[in-house]
């Protein structure tokens, strides 16, 4: 199994420094050991214009063997090979893959003390490796690595025998990549794709697998159009980490097109049990808020007590309220689809579940935790066929146009435009309205005018510490109906919780129909813009 590194250079920055970055001294040739055999690294060349860097491994074959059988455990992948005659040390797999981790371990960190500048800057690279398996022939060799920057990818298939070409090509293919990359860059690139190639890993796929695909992967994963692809392939083709990888994956995308860092998308879950949270408070990231506690004052004096063989009455909290007021405005609509938009934890989803004209829920959050913790409520593990057939939990983030939105009747956006800066909202308005186009949309969020009757609550404080604005009723009025204007839609608002005569109600609700749809009851309790 053998790999070569080139470069080229100058007196002035010779090409010799390849050494320093691999960490493997030129003048040298050393010997390492690694788990299934012995890695040779040595330098065919090395002047000042060129340099080559050479790694052979030697594999143990009867190592491979006693290690343990069967694909991902050891033993050839391929049931024709023979245990001990297959092609583990000839063709560059995942044993090569662990091979450059090993031996050449900081220079996949892209750590070089003597010339950091070198590391962190594109060199004139060009790599071969003789026989690399390629389940999905040359072709797939190009898709994996074109996309990478390099400015040659040359897949030249290996005849089965030079001297019977009628006998046709093999499925390994001579690799040769040619462009301007960081070292790291190439090594990375390399330690995950070399056993994507070969579809099949000589040891056992654990859950750390998912953070070694996602560290080598970085910077260039994330956006690879085949990124499902060499996600599966790497993990073995095991659904969990599959799944588990992909939805990491999309953290890192939103964050890099946000420009922030993926911890501060993914901080939707609080160290507070549930009871503690302003159920339905979610923000774009599905975050619940714990500022105040989620009940509506009593609008009239309290009655007298009732007899002490009655059992005490729980009044409904404003987060009850608030679900009811949706769930009806659904049911008036008649929507039989619909999309909980910042599901969070679930609640929502949860309630529409228990109605059977649902037919179909999906709930989306760009917050993997939130959506772990909807599915423990959901059950989903344990839903039988016919229930878990009407619920979708997927990750995406709700100001970027998805088509997996389009075609539901209805969506919800459940106390979640707050939670956003106000330069984003027409993003999310075009979203939901311009692209998904759904017949219904039921948007609610606080009243600010009624902060008043909040007794815990300071003068000038929003209700979440994450609420970027809070809306007076005309300002949300202002907004709707803007919104409804230039989409098509009518908008119908109606009061949730105690609608005070003087500051109105603690949360606003509009419930938009599309131009065309027929009113719903809604827009007959509302006023229609």
């Amino acid at each position: 199994m053998f790999l070569t590194i080139s470069t080229t250079g100058t007196q002035e920055r010779p090409a010799t420094d390849l050494g320093f970055l691999l960490h493997k001294h030129p003048e040298k040739a050393q010997t390492f050991s690694t788990a299934h055999g012995t890695a040779h690294v040595l330098y065919p060349e090395a002047t000042a214009e060129r340099c080559t860097a050479a790694l052979l491994l030697e594999v143990d074959a009867v190592a491979l063997v006693r290690r343990g059988k069967g694909k991902s455990r050891g033993g050839a992948p391929d049931a024709a090979l023979a245990q001990y005659v297959n092609d583990r040390p000839y063709a560059a797999s995942s044993l090569l893959a662990v091979a450059l981790s090993t031996v050449f371990k900081s220079a996949l960190r892209g750590d070089c003390r003597a010339l950091p500048e070198r590391a962190a800057s594109p060199l004139p690279l060009r790599i071969e490796v003789p026989a690399v398996p390629a389940r999905g022939g040359a072709e797939l060799v190009r898709r994996l690595f074109g996309p990478l920057g390099w400015t040659s990818v040359e897949a030249r298939p290996v005849a089965l025998d030079v001297t019977f070409p009628q006998w046709g090509e093999s499925r390994y293919v001579q690799l040769v990549l040619e462009g301007e990359m960081r070292l790291a860059d190439a090594l990375r690139q390399l330690y995950v794709l070399l056993p994507v190639l070969d579809d099949a890993k000589h040891y056992w796929v654990a859950p750390d697998e998912v953070d070694k695909l996602l560290r080598a992967g970085e910077g260039w994963l994330a956006e690879h159009p085949e990124q499902k692809l060499i996600t599966s392939r790497y993990l073995s083709r095991r659904w969990g980490l599959t799944r588990r990888a992909m939805e990491r994956l999309e953290l890192v995308r939103l964050a890099e097109a946000d420009d922030i860092d993926v911890e501060a998308i993914d901080n939707a879950v609080l160290e507070t049990p549930d009871e503690e949270w302003e159920a339905g408070e979610v923000r774009e990231d599905g975050a619940p808020g714990t500022v105040l506690p989620d009940t509506a004052p009593a609008s009239e004096p309290a009655s007298e007590p009732a007899p002490e063989t009655a059992p005490p009455q729980k009044e409904p909290s404003l987060a009850d309220q608030r679900r009811e007021a949706i769930l009806g405005a659904l049911r008036d609509a008649g929507a039989s689809t619909v999309l909980d938009l910042g599901c969070g934890q679930g609640q929502l989803v949860q309630a529409l579940l228990k109605d059977v004209r649902f037919t179909h829920v999906m709930g989306v959050d760009v917050s993997v935790r939130a959506l772990t913790i909807a599915a423990r409520r959901l059950k989903l593990d344990r839903l039988g066929e016919r229930q878990a057939a009407r619920v979708t939990l997927t990750q995406g983030s709700l100001t970027y146009t998805d088509k997996r939105l389009k075609g539901y009747d209805a969506a919800v956006l459940a106390e979640v435009v707050e939670h956003l800066d106000l330069p984003r909202l027409p993003a999310l308005e075009y979203a939901v309205f311009g692209s998904a186009r759904p017949s219904t949309v039921v948007v609610t969020t606080p009243n600010v005018e009624y902060h008043v009757r909040w007794e815990t609550l300071p003068a000038g404080h929003v209700r979440h510490s994450d609420h970027r604005f809070e809306w007076t009723r005309a300002e949300f009025r202002d907004w709707a109906g803007e919104v409804a204007g230039r989409h098509g839609y009518t908008v119908a608002y109606v009061p949730v919780g105690p609608d005070d005569p003087e500051v109105g109600p603690p949360t606003q609700m509009a419930v938009f129909t599309l131009a065309g749809t027929p009113d719903s009851t809604a827009t007959e309790k509302g006023k229609t813009a």
